[in-house]
């Protein structure tokens, strides 16, 4: 019979030292807060394949880069898939949880997205700017990423597994967190060289609308998804990336009130997946 109260494997790299930001401290509250109405155990991405199946669902929250481990991660979402598991977020993904690839798509389609190419043939799509980011397609936390000038995007042997945009000189950055396609929060960088020297930001009703259009594209029903978006010169915003793998949630920035708020809606969001399992 399934237990009087529903079981969550918690998967976190609690010592994963991430630039500017406690991995450890965000999962240590979120755990501590779900414990009240789920029976948790909080294990290290390397072990969840391993661990899943004695659970009613499984969350991913702060795990890490998963091209630190892209094999044990492939393998766990493998068996996932096959054998039905519920996983938080889903597995459905068509953001970062798919590699950045999804930039090129969303450039093609018209989205308001920065330019993003990933071949030499392709230049002329860019703006012609003094400075171009090369990244890889399953970076994360900066990894690899690049700073070239112009005349080296001419040369084929730049590009591989790896995305081109024109570095953008931007006013600021602001993130927008959803659960479950609803807008839980946002905040933003003021100044552009302290990332996450954050601060909460009330959107407007045209940055909500920008969002939206990305979590509403993005093929995901549970979970908790990050928009994370420029201000460019001309004013409008611009996406940087769709993070919704293992967003951070600089949960810390949250005055008590929206922090509770939150937690009260992935507790929601929670129950109904597993609800789901358990009827």
């Amino acid at each position: 019979m399934p237990s009087a109260r529903p079981t969550i494997l918690y998967v976190s790299d609690l010592a994963y030292p991430a630039k500017g930001r406690r991995y450890c401290d965000e999962d240590i509250f979120l755990t501590s807060r779900l414990r009240a109405d789920f029976d948790l155990a909080v294990c290290h991405p390397l072990d969840a394949a391993a661990l899943m199946h004695a659970f009613d669902a499984v969350v991913v929250r702060n795990s890490g880069p998963v091209l630190n481990y892209q094999a044990s991660y492939e393998e766990f979402r493998e068996r996932a898939v096959a054998d039905g598991v519920r996983v938080y977020n889903q597995l459905s993904g068509r953001g970062d949880m798919a590699g950045k690839g999804y930039l090129l798509e969303l450039t093609a389609a018209g989205y308001p997205v920065i330019p993003t190419i990933d071949r030499a043939a392709d230049l002329g799509r860019l703006p012609d700017v003094g400075t171009y980011v090369v990244k890889p397609r399953r970076g994360a936390d900066s990894i690899g990423l690049e700073f070239v000038a112009r005349d080296r995007l001419a040369d084929p042997a730049l590009y591989g597994d790896v995305l081109v945009q024109p570095r953008v000189d931007f006013a600021y950055e602001v993130s927008f967190y959803f659960v479950d396609r609803t807008l839980q929060y946002a905040l933003y960088a003021p100044r552009p060289d302290e990332r996450w020297a954050l601060e909460p930001y009330e959107p407007t009703e045209r940055d909500r609308e920008f969002a939206q259009r990305f979590v509403d594209w993005n093929d995901i029903e549970y979970g908790i998804q990050r928009v994370d978006a420029c201000r460019a010169p001309d004013g409008e915003l611009l996406l940087v990336e769709l993070e919704d793998l293992n967003p951070y949630l600089s949960l810390d920035v949250l005055s008590p009130i929206a922090r509770d708020a939150f937690v009260a809606r992935v507790t929601t969001s929670l129950h109904g997946l597993i609800g789901d399992k358990r009827s």
